[in-house]
C-alpha cells in the first residue's frame, strides 16, 4: 500500500526525506553493522542527495547503488552513476561504498550473472529504496509495454538484476527486478511537480501494472510505499 506525504516546497521535502533515510541507515548499521540504499536517477533527487550527503552517518558502512542504470559511459550526461558521484558521494558521504551496476562495456549474460551474485551477497535486501517515476508510469527501468516488462514484474523472480531495452527511451539498461525491489525494508517514491502528481493519481485509479509498472509498488499490500511529493 502507500501513504502520500505532501510538502510545501522541494527543499522541505529533501530535508525531511534525508532525515528519515539517515535515521533508517543509522539504525541498520547499529543492528547489523552495515546498511544499503538504492536511489533513482534524473534531476528530481539532486536536492535530496545533497541533503543526505551532509548527514552524520558512519558512511564507511553504507553501500549505495542505483535502482537502474543506462548502459552509457560513466562520463555521459545520461549516466546515473555520474549523477550519484557528483551529488551524493560528496561531503560526509564521500567515503561510502558504491556498487556499480555498469561494469565493463558489454551487458552480456556473464556480466548479468556476476552482478546478480554480487548484489545478492552485498546489497540485498535493501534497507532503503528511493524510487522515481516517469510520466509513462515506469519506475527503475521497468517500462510499460517493453519486451521485458512481464519478466521484470514476475513473482517470484530468480534474477535480481536484468537487462532492459526500452522501446520508448534511449539506451540499453540494467535494472533491479520488482521481486528484488519489493523485498526492500523501506520504500520511498520521490516525486516533484504537478505533472507527476497527475501521473500518480492516474496510477492509483486503475490496476493494470503492465500499463503503469509503478502500480506494482503502490498496490502491493506487503509494501508500505511512502510517497514524498512537492510542487
Amino acid at each position: 500500500m502507500y501513504h502520500v506525504n505532501d510538502f510545501d516546497s522541494r527543499e522541505l521535502l529533501d530535508q525531511a526525506l534525508a532525515e528519515n533515510v539517515s535515521q533508517i541507515l543509522q539504525s541498520a548499521i547499529a543492528l547489523k553493522g552495515k546498511a544499503s540504499i538504492a536511489v533513482s536517477g534524473g534531476s528530481t533527487p539532486k536536492g535530496f542527495f545533497k541533503a543526505l550527503s551532509n548527514k552524520d552517518i558512519n558512511w564507511k558502512k553504507v553501500t549505495i547503488t542505483l535502482a537502474d542504470e543506462r548502459w552509457v559511459d560513466i562520463n555521459s550526461d545520461d549516466s546515473n552513476t555520474r549523477l550519484v558521484h557528483e551529488n551524493l558521494l560528496q561531503n560526509n558521504a564521500s567515503v561510502a561504498n558504491f556498487f556499480h551496476l555498469k561494469q565493463g562495456n558489454d551487458l552480456c549474460e556473464k556480466t548479468l550473472a556476476d552482478l546478480n551474485i554480487a548484489a545478492n551477497n552485498i546489497l540485498l535486501p535493501l534497507d532503503v529504496l528511493i524510487l522515481g517515476m516517469g510520466e509513462d508510469g515506469h519506475t527503475a527501468s521497468l517500462f510499460p509495454c517493453s519486451d521485458q516488462i512481464k519478466q521484470g514484474l514476475a513473482l517470484p523472480n530468480e534474477n535480481s538484476l536484468m537487462k532492459v531495452e526500452p522501446k520508448t527511451a534511449p539506451h540499453k539498461r540494467i535494472t533491479f527486478s520488482f521481486s528484488a525491489l519489493k523485498a526492500s525494508k523501506n520504500t520511498f517514491l520521490h516525486l516533484c511537480g504537478d505533472n507527476k502528481k497527475q501521473v500518480l493519481d492516474q496510477a492509483l485509479s486503475a490496476n493494470d501494472v503492465l500499463a503503469m509498472p509503478i502500480r506494482a509498488f503502490l498496490q502491493d499490500n506487503e509494501i508500505d510505499t511512502q510517497v514524498y511529493w512537492a510542487k
